[in-house]
């Protein structure tokens, strides 16, 4: 199959961005990353967002602590404070995060009050210090995530303003969910479903600004919708980022991987549950609850026959004192025979 990407999703700075993970508050962690890693041995990872104040307040030991596995991974910061960012950026500049990216796009109405988020749309000069700031303490590429507009602003003329501004200041990398976000009167939750997607916006900025490079983000469930909603625009965007598919339905990752990625293989499921498996076992030697690895692989098995067991079995049962890891490999086990044909029951 032809690419879907130009550059086949290498970016002018050299990462392979065909594939990445958004950043999600509460569900990204460390643990979530490790396993999503094991689903897709090359997509770009992302941490949950950051405020530039919880690093400096509570020291980056804290918040970056990352296994070496997880790489390619991208820190997303949240701040309005050019020089709070800026000294961010230097604090986490020993974890070796391969990207630096800016919140410009959460409609939260916690985000909203500390000034920063989707609401600094309003504001391209200001996000253009932020970059400026950030690009001065680090070497690592400085992206930016962003809607195509927030409320009453004009999704053309005013996004290309901001795309303007900001690639004037150093950004060659932008995320794009290709939704409006509504500050005003629609929930986060809301946010993430109204007002209808607009691809077509997103394609003409790839086209007008060809020199950026834009990854698509936005209401991609599946593979199959992916391919038609990509393969008649040509090769303008730099890649995918799936934000609610990769955690609700994980084993997509591993499909889009295999569209995307041709030089590694992912694992198969079994083989997930193994080293998942043995991943708890350590973590819950330093004390990791089991349920907090548990927690994000819920989804494995949708689809499956077996699927509610499973995710009961990893939900409750993970939580009882004295379960140890190998909770993991017997629950998806035991999904996976329920999914064999009857010759392969008889060889098993």
């Amino acid at each position: 199959m032809k690419n879907l990407f130009k550059n086949n999703g290498i970016c002018s700075d050299g990462l392979d961005r065909s594939l990445c993970v958004a950043p999600m508050m509460d569900w990204t962690d460390r643990h979530c990353r490790y396993f999503h890693r094991l689903l897709a041995p090359q997509a770009l990872l992302f941490t949950e967002m950051l405020t530039a104040e919880a690093i400096l307040h509570a020291g980056a030991d804290r918040f970056c602590q990352h296994d070496n596995r997880e790489h390619p991974l991208a820190l997303q910061l949240g701040g309005a404070n050019p020089v709070r960012l800026g000294d961010a950026v230097q604090a986490v500049e020993p974890f070796g995060f391969d990207e630096i990216n800016l919140n410009v796009g959460c409609p939260s109405p916690r985000v909203q009050s500390g000034r920063f988020g989707a609401c600094l749309m309003a504001e391209p000069e200001l996000v253009a210090d932020l970059i400026i700031a950030m690009r001065a303490r680090t070497d690592r590429p400085v992206t930016v995530k962003c809607r195509i507009g927030i409320d009453e602003m004009d999704s053309e003329t005013g996004l290309d303003r901001f795309v303007d501004v900001i690639a004037d200041a150093g950004v060659r990398v932008i995320y794009l969910h290709a939704r409006k976000a509504w500050l005003n009167g629609l929930s986060p939750k809301e946010n993430r479903e109204m007002p209808p997607l607009d691809y077509g916006r997103a394609e003409r900025l790839a086209r007008r600004r060809p020199d950026l490079d834009i990854i698509l983000n936005g209401g991609l469930i599946d593979k199959e919708m992916t391919i038609a909603a990509l393969q008649p625009l040509g090769q303008v965007f730099a890649g995918v980022m799936l934000g609610r598919a990769a955690y609700k339905t994980p084993y997509q990752l591993g499909l889009f991987h295999q569209l995307f990625s041709q030089k590694t293989e992912p694992l198969d499921l079994q083989q997930v549950g193994r080293q998942m498996s043995d991943y708890a076992e350590q973590q819950m030697k330093s004390d990791v609850p089991l349920q907090a690895i548990t927690r994000h692989m819920l989804g494995l098995c949708a689809g499956l026959k077996g699927a509610r067991a499973f995710r009961r079995s990893l939900s409750e049962l993970a939580r009882m004192p004295g379960t140890d890891w190998t909770l993991i490999e017997t629950a998806l086990n035991a999904c996976l025979q329920l999914n064999k044909t009857p010759n392969e029951k008889k060889v098993a």
